[in-house]
């Protein structure tokens, strides 16, 4: 039987959810990422995917500006990495270098790709949604990148941040 409780009782019962990053560059060409939680396909065709970025998030303002990012789905070994470029501002610092963070070049947008992650995906935005104090960015995937074979993603389970991410089943 149902029972009425209040949203932040029930919306924890989401977890576990995908982690994803998404990458961006300022305009000298530094990068900077984001940790997501938010991050889902809105097209098969064309490929569209769409992240959701808080309004005052130093990657909304790039992804903004430039009109494209990178979706990235971190691999298990990138779970400290996970945690350095999600608790952590690039309006601080270079916080991919902090968290040690291999990019390398992407093969039509600017923002780089995760070297280690199990995919990226290349999106240029076709869209934007104000959602409260988030804005739906909605990218074409313009290009396709996996990782090793046999990598498996992460999860965030919610709460503790010391357990806060589990490894699921390879992606292949």
């Amino acid at each position: 039987m149902l029972k009425k409780v209040p949203y932040n009782e029930a919306i924890a019962r989401k977890y576990p959810e995908q982690v994803g990053w998404a990458t961006c560059v300022d305009d000298a060409g530094n990068p900077n990422a984001i940790a997501l939680g938010w991050v889902m396909c809105t097209s098969i065709s064309p490929p569209m995917l769409a992240i959701s970025v808080g309004l005052t998030r130093y990657s909304h303002e790039l992804i903004d500006k430039a009109g494209e990012f990178v979706v990235a789905f971190p691999s298990e070994e990138m779970k400290d990495a996970t945690m350095v470029v999600g608790t952590k501002s690039g309006r601080d610092g270079d916080k991919m270098a902090e968290a040690g963070v291999h990019l390398i070049p992407a093969t039509v947008v600017k923002a780089p790709l995760v070297d280690d992650a199990c995919a990226n995906f290349e999106c240029k935005v076709t869209g934007k949604l104000r959602t409260g104090d988030h804005t739906i960015f909605a990218g074409e995937v313009v290009a396709s990148h996996v990782g090793p074979q046999g990598a498996r993603r992460i999860y965030s389970i919610g709460g503790d941040p010391e357990r806060l991410f589990s490894a699921v089943q390879p992606t292949d």
